[in-house]
Order: C-alpha cells, then sequence, then structure tokens
C-alpha cells in the first residue's frame, strides 16, 4: 500500500505549479510575433519616408538632408531594436531558434546573448535613438524648421 504523506502531496503541488509556470512561457510567442508585424510597418514606414526623401531632395538645404537622414537612421535603429527584442526574447524566454542552428548566416553571439546582455543591447538602442532625435530637435532648432519651438 502507498502511503501518502504531506510531504509527497507538497512535492506534487510544487511540481505542478512549476510545470505551470514553465508552461506559461509560450504565452508570450504571440507577442513576438506581434514584434514581426511590427517590424514589416517599420519597414514600410522607412520606404515610405526614403520616397518622400529622393522626391523632394533636389529642393532641401543641407540642414533639411541631415535631418531626413536622420529619420531615416532613426528608423533603421527602432527596426534593429524591434528585431533584438524578437530574437532575443523568444530565446531566452520560450525557446532555442533550431532553425538557424546550421545556417550559414548564424551569428556566434545569437548564443551568448543573455538577459543582461540583452538590457544593455535595449538601453544602448534606446540611447542612439533619442541622441538622434535630439540632435533632429537641435537642427531644426537652428534652421527655423520647428516654429512651435521658442526661446
Amino acid at each position: 500500500m502507498v502511503k501518502i504523506s504531506m510531504k509527497n502531496i507538497l512535492e506534487k503541488i510544487e511540481s505542478d505549479i512549476e510545470r505551470v509556470l514553465y508552461a506559461s512561457r509560450w504565452f508570450l510567442s504571440p507577442i513576438y510575433l506581434a514584434l514581426i508585424i511590427i517590424l514589416i510597418l517599420v519597414m514600410g514606414k522607412f520606404f515610405s519616408e526614403l520616397y518622400v526623401f529622393i522626391t523632394i531632395m533636389h529642393s532641401l538645404t543641407i540642414r533639411e538632408w541631415i535631418i531626413e537622414i536622420l529619420e531615416l537612421l532613426d528608423l533603421t535603429l527602432l527596426a534593429n531594436l524591434v528585431l533584438i527584442m524578437a530574437f532575443s526574447g523568444y530565446e531566452n524566454f520560450i525557446s532555442k531558434i533550431d532553425i538557424s542552428e546550421n545556417h550559414v548566416d548564424r551569428q556566434a553571439r545569437m548564443d551568448c546573448l543573455d538577459f543582461s546582455g540583452l538590457k544593455l543591447k535595449i538601453i544602448c538602442s534606446v540611447i542612439a535613438i533619442s541622441l538622434i532625435e535630439l540632435l533632429q530637435d537641435f537642427l531644426e532648432i537652428s534652421s527655423g524648421l520647428n516654429p512651435n519651438i521658442e526661446f
């Protein structure tokens, strides 16, 4: 006869809770799929901005050129940030991306980006995006392109 003790019951409850917690990581997968949709939208915005820039570039001053190029760089950094979050978040919290294991284009650093490295990359990306936005605002103020900002 199997003897049921309080210790066995508590261990079973703990094991069940851990199993549910571990499986709950898959609730994040729709969020990472949504990040890919956001990446596609950022790409669309990038090419839209690029088209506008190409069509008006002959009539722009050098400062306006710089501002337009900074907007394109800003969108590029944003796309990089979204991709970093999608890849690293998926690999850190859900599952390893097995399909890229033997792929020619797989970067070696994909295996070594832990949570701390992910946070550092996000912080650097946010700082770079903020600096570009600040530079754009400065150029717009100094050239008189932004009438909403007064001293």
